[in-house]
């Protein structure tokens, strides 16, 4: 094991909190919501209210003519609708076993946009709102994007969603100007800019 794996373990070990009990308030199609009780490195217990989540995957889709695809739709929880880059929840099966984030992208992409993609590559994978949930978001680049047509997979059918085509400055633009406020969609444009603009 490495000095710099070694020392960033013990980092951890030192922070580790560990769960004593935990208490399910609420269990929905996809989260769960609980409260834990945990038991800190110096010995003290503490509440931790969790949303349990099975992952999620993110999809920066560039066309032919090296435009952003986005989706608006209404999001309840703010309030209003919001320009974002298609995305969608990992589908779990009565086994429990989770979706593959790849398949999961693929198929989120068509029902969100009704587009294909013939090259996919993985980004980053990162939290969403680690502070109460364990959702973690897969981040995908898909290129040579097709329109599907009338036999592109449906969206859910609890949503109403718009596509909207932007070049990726203008994409890059939007977000600088808050318009776009969505967090893995800032994160998705402003990767692959930085990317396209010669970075790592």
């Amino acid at each position: 094991m490495s000095r710099a794996r070694s020392d960033q373990r013990d980092a951890d070990d030192r922070l580790r909190e560990t769960v004593v009990s935990s208490e399910v308030l609420h269990r929905g199609r996809y989260l769960e919501f609980r409260i834990d009780t945990v038991a800190r490195p110096d010995g003290s217990l503490r509440r931790r209210e969790v949303a349990g989540h099975p992952g999620a995957v993110a999809i920066i889709a560039v066309d032919g003519d090296d435009r952003v695809l986005l989706v608006r739709q209404f999001r309840s929880a703010t309030g209003h609708a919001l320009l974002e880059i298609p995305a969608g929840t990992l589908e779990v099966d009565a086994d429990g076993i989770v979706e593959d984030p790849l398949g999961a992208a693929r198929r989120e992409l068509e029902e969100e946009t009704g587009h294909r993609a013939a090259s996919w590559t993985p980004l980053a994978r990162f939290y969403s709102a680690p502070g109460f949930t364990n959702e973690l978001m897969h981040l995908y680049l898909a290129t040579e994007t097709t329109a599907v047509g009338a036999g592109a997979l449906p969206p859910d059918e609890d949503e109403a969603i718009e596509l909207v085509r932007l070049p990726l400055a203008d994409a890059v633009a939007a977000v600088v100007r808050g318009e776009i406020a969505d967090a893995k969609s800032i994160v998705g444009i402003l990767w692959i800019a930085r990317v396209r603009s010669g970075g790592t």
